[in-house]
């Protein structure tokens, strides 16, 4: 009787029953808290992964196309182990694969694991982790036009020697982002109230010597008077020979007396890259005999030589018609005349790029000195080239009505207005960095 009633007490009793069951559950607790600690290391170690992995493909990219195989794989492993700093990152393996068809791409992929400390309560030694990146390149190509502002009010503050040198350092930048000739192509046009396009294109259909319209073209300074002003002076122009009743016989064009410059076309024309077409005289372009006819444009190339003793070659001079810079930087742009810019391949995708500087405001174009009236054509030929899929970088130096050329660029981000010339240098190399970048997709 005295053991059944000690067993009764017993089972009634109730003393120890937490210490058993804190007992009982402090290894899945301790497992479970550990396994927070265990995934929070393992999180920052994939992190970490990651991010070598990343750099390591955009470093293989700059190479990878002159490496065999093997080669990218074993600077692969080198890369990334050499930037990757986590001591928790355990058997490390990477793989790498570079494929050039239709533009090159470097894919990685990493495999490693992370020590389990308290996982392994639960039964779990390790953390697997995999991580993977690719970096393609030359699946964009680039068409660049440079416009230039070569007037005469580039003269002063030093603004002309430190845009040449931010151009050229524009050109380094751009070739360097590219991979093979073609990747990148730049055109240069330098601008004043002309353009010119080279006296080489004298005998072609586009350049329109002859009077149309109302307005007469390069006949109307290139020729003679039968009669002299009332001071008994050459009369130098067409119609101040009419007025003076006299009879104006017009020169015949030559490469000798053309320098090469021409001047807006007619309007609407004058504000868009409409291909010439000979049997319409308002597309063609008015040749003209232009004292600051400033240095003549270049075609896209990949010459970067030739490129870069362009840009030295300009010299400030000469009234400002930002329109016509524009306009045949556009034109450039073109796979019609007046200059056949290289077949585009199907498989990659383009980026055609206007960068446009200017340091003042419109002064006078073919049409007008009024400010106004030009920035309005200034204004419809930024609309077209956009609607035209064209991005639009501007710059403005110093001078001039900000929200013309703020208006211009594709976005705000693609608008600069610096206040001194210095400023050049770092605002060209912002915009080359910009367009480097479109040959890379992460």
């Amino acid at each position: 009787m005295r053991f059944l009633r000690t067993l009764r007490a017993f089972r009634r009793a109730k003393s120890g029953n937490v210490a058993i069951i804190f007992g009982l559950s402090v290894i899945p607790v301790i497992g479970f808290v550990g396994s927070a600690v265990d995934y929070s290391r393992a999180s920052s170690t994939r992190a970490a992964m990651q991010s070598a992995l990343d750099a390591t493909a955009l470093m293989l990219s700059k190479t990878a196309v002159s490496l065999s195989a093997d080669q990218v794989s074993v600077k692969a492993t080198d890369y990334f182990l050499s930037l990757l700093n986590n001591p928790d990152a355990k058997n490390i393996k990477i793989t790498a694969t570079y494929s050039d068809a239709n533009g090159s791409q470097i894919l990685l992929s990493g495999t490693g694991a992370v020590n389990a400390n308290f996982m392994g309560l639960l039964g779990y030694n390790s953390i697997p982790l995999t991580v993977n990146s690719t970096v393609k390149w030359g699946t964009t190509r680039l068409r660049v036009a440079l416009a230039l502002d070569n007037t005469g009010s580039m003269s002063r503050s030093n603004k002309m020697p430190t845009l040449k040198t931010a151009a050229k350092n524009l050109l380094t930048q751009l070739q360097n982002a590219s991979r093979v000739n073609g990747d990148v192509y730049v055109s240069i046009v330098p601008f004043a109230k002309d353009v010119n396009v080279g006296s080489g294109n004298f005998n072609t259909t586009w350049v329109d010597f002859k009077d149309h319209g109302s307005w007469q073209g390069w006949t109307s300074t290139n020729g003679s008077c039968n009669k002299k002003d009332s001071r008994d002076r050459t009369i130098t122009n067409r119609s101040d020979c009419l007025a003076a009743n006299g009879k104006w016989t017009a020169s015949t064009p030559s490469v000798s007396n053309w320098a090469g410059c021409v001047t807006d076309r007619d309007q609407d024309y004058d504000t868009n890259a409409t291909t010439p077409n000979v049997s319409v005289a308002a597309t063609l372009y008015p040749a003209e005999t232009y004292s600051d006819c400033p240095v003549s444009l270049m075609p896209l190339s990949y010459d970067w030589t030739a490129l870069k003793n362009k840009i030295d070659a300009m010299q400030p001079a000469g009234n400002t018609n930002i329109t016509i810079g524009l306009v045949w930087a556009w034109q450039t742009l073109t796979n019609d005349n007046p200059f056949l810019a290289p077949a585009k391949s199907p498989n990659y995708e383009y980026q055609d790029v206007i960068i446009l500087l200017t340091d003042g405001e419109n002064t006078q174009n073919r049409f007008t000195s009024s400010q106004n009236s030009i920035d309005a054509r200034t204004k419809a030929a930024c609309t077209a080239a956009k609607n035209a899929k064209i991005t639009m970088y501007t710059v403005l130096v110093m001078e001039g009505t900000q929200s013309l050329l703020q208006n211009c660029a594709s976005d705000t981000s693609k608008y600069f207005y610096i206040t001194s010339a210095d400023q050049l240098i770092t605002t060209f190399d912002r915009i080359g960095t910009s367009l480097s970048n479109l040959r890379i997709a992460n």
